[in-house]
């Protein structure tokens, strides 16, 4: 026997996917939206599995209180943005060198596979310079749903090992009625 167990969890994000294509074919015109800067209502489920249950548990679901913690820190509320976005030296010049690339130095790097801006930075006297960037989380993938889930999955999946709880699948749903899943 197997058993699954899952847990959703709610947010709120912005992103950008700046590599859309469309074939006209399929979606009847080439409005390529998702490039525009735009936000979501998003779901995260985490699944967990076992083949043996302890004390009649997969695990306790209170073990997953540190990932809404986590979402609601690193995501919620933020706007994701690959580095390797075009538009990344317009929406983040205040972290890139002359060449319009990242400054890695004006970041810190987190455990999770991000960056944030380090705000000591900027001058203490701009409130809202500051309030743009710290609603920034830089990563480096396009902020799909497919790449959300994978970098949610990895989370996920690092931090349960300790606990030798099995991440079966994580599904995100990016608006309620588009959704992806990723499993091993």
């Amino acid at each position: 026997m197997k058993w699954t167990i899952d847990k959703s969890f709610d947010l709120c994000y912005g992103h950008r996917v700046w590599s859309q294509t469309l074939d006209r074919e399929y979606s009847l015109n080439t409005c390529l939206e998702c490039r525009h800067l735009h936000g979501h209502q998003g779901r995260v489920t985490v699944f967990l599995e076992a083949s043996n249950l302890n004390m009649g548990m997969v695990t306790d679901f209170k073990h997953l209180e540190w990932f809404k913690l986590w979402l609601d820190s690193v995501v919620d509320h933020k706007f994701i943005i690959d580095r390797n976005d075009p538009l990344f030296f317009d929406l983040m010049s205040h972290y890139c060198d002359k060449n319009g690339d990242m400054d890695q130095s004006g970041f810190t790097y987190h455990e999770g596979g991000y960056w944030t801006p380090r705000l000591e930075l900027l001058p203490k006297t701009d409130d809202a310079l500051r309030e743009k960037y710290e609603g920034m989380v830089v990563v480096d993938f396009v902020p799909t749903s497919e790449m959300l889930a994978a970098w949610f999955f990895g989370v996920v999946e690092k931090k349960m090992q300790k606990l030798n709880i099995e991440v079966k699948a994580i599904e995100f749903w990016e608006t309620p009625k588009s959704h992806c899943r990723v499993e091993k």
